[in-house]
Formats: C-alpha cells, sequence, structure tokens
C-alpha cells in the first residue's frame, strides 16, 4: 500500500501477481469445459447505465464520480461488471439456439467504501472479480446453475475449504426493497433451492439476505483456522433482462427475456489472496506458490550451472528463483526455509559434473537424490495436477 496511491488501493508486486494469476488460471481451467468466453469491459461508463440498471437510486453514495471538460455526459467508474455485459449481449439479434451465453471476465470494480471500513486485502476500493454472467432461457437455470456449483465445488476442494450453503431470499416483510414481481421471485428461489436438494447439499435459509435483484446461493468456506468467509455465490436475476429489455428469439418465433446468472468463484482475488496466505501460512501448494523451486549454488563457481538449470526448468513451465548471494550454503537453506518454498535444490560440484540432484521437499525432514530427468518428470505431474 502506498499514501500515495490511496487507502484501500493494493499494489501487487511480481509475487503477488503470480499467486493472482495462479488462482485465475485454476478459476478458468475449471470454467471452460462449460463453454464459457472472455469478454473485456471498460473502467468506467455513464452513469445512465446504473440508473437503468436500478444501481444508481442504490448505490450512487458508494460510487466514484468521474467528470470530463470534453463532455457533458457524467461518467462512473464501474461498481460492477454486469450492467456491462448486458450490453455484450444486446449488441446483436439472439435465438434460443445461441443460449445459454456464458461471458468471464477477471476485471476490478472500483467502490468508495469508508476509510474506517477498510481492512488488509479483506477490504477494499479496487476490487478485482472473477466475474461471469450467463444469459439463459428459463428451462436451462438448474443446469446451468448446477455446473456453477461443480466449479465452486472443485475449486474449494482443492484448496482444502469446506464448503457450507446459504439460500439468500427476501424479506417477506419488506417487498419494496426488491425489484421485480412476487411471481419471478418465487420461481427464481425455487430453482435454486431444487439444485441444492438435487446435489444433496445442506443449507440454511438466509432471510432477507438476497440482492435487490434477485436470489442467490452463498457459499460460506472454513479455513484452516476455524473462520469462515463468505466468497463463492451463484445468483439469478430476472430483472436486469427486463430493465434492459434483452431479448431472445424462442423457438415458436415470440420474443422472451432471457434469465441473467451472476456467479463468483473466489469473491474477489484482493480477499480471496488474504484468506489464502493465511489458509497455508504462506506455505502454498506447488500449483499455487509464486515461487516453486530455489536453487542455491553451494558457490560462486555453481551459479552459471545453477542458470542453465533454472532455464531448463523454466521452460516446463516452473516457476525457479536462484539465491546466488554470498551466505554460506546452510545461511541460504535457512532463508528459503524461512520463505516457504515449495522444493529446494542444492547445487555443488557433483550436479555440475552431471550427477543427480539434491532436492529438498517443504514439510520432509530428509533430503532426496533423484535424477534431473526424474525430478522435472515429477515436479510438471505435481504442478499439472495441482498438487501440493
Amino acid at each position: 500500500f502506498s499514501p500515495l496511491v490511496g487507502s484501500g488501493l493494493p499494489l501487487f508486486t511480481p509475487r503477488g501477481y503470480q499467486l493472482r494469476q495462479n488462482l485465475t488460471d485454476f478459476v478458468w481451467d475449471l470454467m471452460k469445459p462449460y463453454g464459457y468466453q472472455r469478454v473485456w469491459i471498460p473502467h468506467i461508463a455513464k452513469t445512465d447505465l446504473y440508473k437503468t440498471s436500478g444501481h444508481w437510486d442504490k448505490f450512487e453514495d458508494d460510487l466514484f464520480h468521474v467528470s470530463s471538460k470534453k463532455t457533458d455526459d457524467a461518467f462512473v467508474l464501474k461498481p460492477m461488471n454486469c450492467p456491462h455485459h448486458t450490453q455484450i449481449f444486446a449488441s446483436k439479434p439472439r435465438s434460443y439456439r445461441d443460449l445459454p451465453l456464458r461471458l468471464s471476465e477477471v476485471t476490478t470494480v472500483y467502490r468508495d467504501e469508508n476509510t474506517g471500513q477498510l481492512a488488509g486485502l479483506t477490504r477494499v476500493r479496487s476490487i478485482t472479480q472473477d466475474d461471469a454472467h450467463v444469459f439463459c432461457r428459463p428451462d436451462q437455470i438448474e443446469a446451468e446453475a448446477l455446473a456453477i456449483y461443480r466449479i465452486i465445488e472443485g475449486f474449494y476442494s482443492v484448496m482444502g475449504m469446506s464448503l457450507k450453503a446459504r439460500l439468500s431470499v427476501r424479506d417477506p416483510g419488506a417487498p419494496e426493497k426488491y425489484l421485480g414481481s412476487d411471481e419471478v421471485w418465487t420461481s427464481a428461489e425455487k430453482s435454486l433451492m431444487n439444485l441444492l436438494v438435487s446435489v444433496d447439499q445442506e443449507y440454511e435459509v438466509g432471510e432477507g439476505e438476497a440482492a435487490f435483484y434477485g436470489p442467490k446461493i452463498d457459499f460460506m468456506a472454513q479455513d484452516s483456522i476455524g473462520r469462515k468467509w463468505q466468497l463463492a455465490t451463484i445468483q439469478l436475476d430476472f430483472n436486469l433482462p427486463e430493465r434492459f429489455e434483452l431479448e431472445y428469439v424462442a423457438e415458436d418465433g415470440t420474443k422472451q427475456r432471457p434469465v441473467m446468472i451472476h456467479r463468483a468463484i473466489l469473491g474477489s482475488l484482493e480477499r480471496f489472496s488474504g484468506v489464502a496466505i493465511e489458509h497455508f501460512a504462506g506455505s502454498f501448494p506447488l500449483w499455487l506458490a509464486p515461487t516453486q523451486i530455489v536453487i542455491l549454488p553451494v558457490a560462486d563457481r555453481h551459479v552459471e550451472f545453477a542458470k542453465a538449470l533454472a532455464t531448463e526448468l523454466e521452460s516446463h513451465d516452473l516457476r525457479v528463483d536462484i539465491d546466488d548471494s554470498t551466505e554460506s550454503v546452510g545461511k541460504k537453506i535457512r532463508n528459503a526455509e524461512k520463505m516457504k518454498y515449495p522444493r529446494m535444490i542444492v547445487v555443488g560440484d557433483k550436479e555440475v559434473e552431471g550427477g543427480d540432484l539434491t532436492v529438498r521437499i517443504r514439510g520432509q525432514q530428509d533430503q532426496i537424490t533423484i535424477s534431473k530427468e526424474a525430478f522435472i518428470t515429477k515436479t510438471v505431474e505435481e504442478n499439472k495436477k495441482r498438487l501440493s
């Protein structure tokens, strides 16, 4: 964080960036089999977009306003991405054959949080979302929601976090808080409940916890020290398609409204990064670690060999650092242990002369001796399978 940049606006160093990228790559790998497509949107929009969506009336005080000296149009930094994505849907005529349309994006939104509410990475003003929106027919809702559930389930099982579900529904005593008819809300809530029942997922009902545009399933993840975090979500939205007059031509030739499903797997990259750092206590699994392997030359004469070895490992998409400082090898090992690198390779005369590698695996007391080829094969396989 920099006071010149501003509070609540974190800056990510190369290691921090790599952690974020590893997380987003994993989510994308889970999404690809389900037919998602990537899109891109700008970081500002005219206020008209959010007045049409209904967000303006509810969140005007939480927006960063942007002025221009060259136009009378009023702009804001985008606080969410869904209204932009409706305009991609609306950019051309759509048929029932085009649905579901699954749009995905990793992008940053901005919200003017009170300074007193900001907290490290878990509450910031620049919020990077692994966002996606599915436009589908009503008869496709449960199948699409199930696909999202499987993505969430796959992600958190690898992260070693247990999940509990909350079905967030309306507050029946305050109908004025929500957009849309009672009939639409009843149908939406039933669809999400059917999903949870179909996968035998235990859930609690959060009365009054729904978004103003539709019901949702919020997933509460429990980390290694027992704390609970609301991270992933599946949200149904019958209202934005209505407000933006989105249409598709149905099989019978009539024009119909699509249903919009909002979903997030991580919640936000900033918040999840903060949670993950503490969940793993910095001992990231091999696939997630910003640096997977550190090479420790015993003396200066071993540095060139270490560089050549690093280049070869990097050619297999492994992330490698070299400690070529003048410290003793014992001090280098202690420093590497403090950094909690998953793998350490000590390089001396034997290795330079073509001998097997001496490898220390984090969490194992005894070092192992293994051929370079076998080490590469084993490490690449563990990395692809996202193992520790």
